[in-house]
């Protein structure tokens, strides 16, 4: 990160969960986008088997080869490649940070220049899904939706220095600065830095994906035994860029102590190449852990909380796992469409699915569906070392 690039004027980064409020309106029909990368029904789909589905899959998909630079594929929805020292390792050294404020100030002291004034958080919640099932061309496959108002969605591929390749997705009306402030102040690199320390969900290049799911609960996450500290999302980054296996991921988050963004309650959805699936939620500040290949927004864990969350959040477990009973296995375009199956359209609510993925956890491929446009799908590809 070059310090010469960033301008002397005092930057606010929010880093929390924050709704943008914009609805997807009529206006959006037929948007023609400034630039996309790669190119529709071409591209480089090695990763993925021949097959009359991978055939219909490439008519339908964008290759996204993503630069340092944010590129806008569609409305709502950009990419972007980081490349270099994330600055990960000195985080955590440092003792890691307690609350998204923490997180800023880090930034801002590391890669910023300083260049920090106060910040505001704002909080909706949201919906999620996910699904781990087996691949009937061999391997596993994670499905993730993101119900939210409309929003800004970044993809980002990281190739960190010391850790591992991933792809990840942010919202990126969580990562705000103050107002008054110029939209140019804050550089393309700057909104890169921020958005490696706010993921949602994401893949590695070993196959981990993980994503997090909010719960409807008074109760919070707040560890207090002394560990270095990580936030809803700085956890997931350190999966993403230290977990190889759900073993892995599951003994390195007992080794740091837990705080939810924001107050709200999470719980992680964490599965690896080999199949195994979890559900990581913390009941009374302990981590417990379900095995399951769907998780929603409720407990699952045994005991006094199991089934608190939303009604809906049942129902759309419901679906799911009663499509895994139908189909053990599936191919990609039938993860697509259980996760459609599950989406905001179906209930008639103000909110959307913002993103679905499919991510293929052996050929390290991610396809994004966005705003429930699932006759089109952008595509990753992760390289690893």
């Amino acid at each position: 990160m070059k310090k010469g690039l960033v301008m002397a004027a005092a930057v606010i980064l929010l880093i929390s969960f924050v709704g943008c409020g914009r609805q997807v309106s009529d206006a959006d029909e037929g948007y023609s986008p400034g630039g996309q990368s790669g190119s529709e029904g071409a591209g480089n789909l090695d990763g993925m088997e021949d097959s009359e589905e991978t055939e219909a899959l490439k008519d339908n998909t964008v290759t996204v080869q993503a630069s340092s630079e944010i590129e806008e594929l569609e409305k709502g929805l950009s990419a972007v490649r980081y490349e270099g020292n994330d600055g990960f390792g000195a985080f955590l050294s440092g003792g890691g940070a307690k609350t998204d404020g923490e997180v800023v100030q880090f930034l801002a002291s590391s890669f910023f220049a300083g260049n920090q004034s106060g910040f505001t958080m704002k909080t909706q919640s949201f919906g999620c899904s996910t699904l781990s099932v087996q691949n009937t061309e061999g391997g596993y496959l994670f499905g993730r939706n993101f119900d939210w108002n409309a929003c800004d969605a970044l993809v980002v591929t990281s190739y960190p220095q010391d850790g591992y390749a991933s792809v990840s997705t942010v919202n990126m009306d969580f990562i705000r600065q103050g107002a008054g402030m110029a939209d140019s102040l804050l550089s393309d690199e700057m909104m890169t830095m921020a958005a490696l320390y706010a993921p949602l969900d994401g893949m590695n290049e070993k196959g981990l994906c993980v994503s997090v799911n909010m719960i409807q609960d008074g109760a919070t996450i707040s560890q207090d035994t002394g560990k270095t500290d990580l936030t809803t999302t700085t956890a997931i980054r350190l999966l993403l860029n230290q977990a190889a296996t759900v073993e892995e991921a599951l003994k390195l988050l007992s080794q740091y102590d837990l705080h939810a963004s924001m107050d709200y309650m999470v719980h992680f959805a964490i599965a690896d190449r080999a199949g195994n699936s979890v559900a990581v939620e913390y009941i009374n500040n302990e981590m417990i852990v379900t095995e399951t290949p769907v998780l929603t927004n409720f407990y699952l864990a045994e005991g006094e909380k199991q089934g608190i969350g939303t009604g809906q959040s049942h129902e759309r477990f419901d679906i799911l796992t009663e499509t895994l009973a139908g189909k053990p296995s599936m191919t990609q375009a039938e993860v697509r469409d259980a996760l459609d199956s599950v989406s905001k359209d179906n209930f008639g609510e103000f909110e959307s699915t913002e993103w679905s993925i499919v991510f293929d956890q052996s050929a390290l491929t991610a396809a994004y569906y966005h705003r429930e446009n699932y006759e089109k799908a952008y595509f990753f590809q992760i390289n690893g070392e």
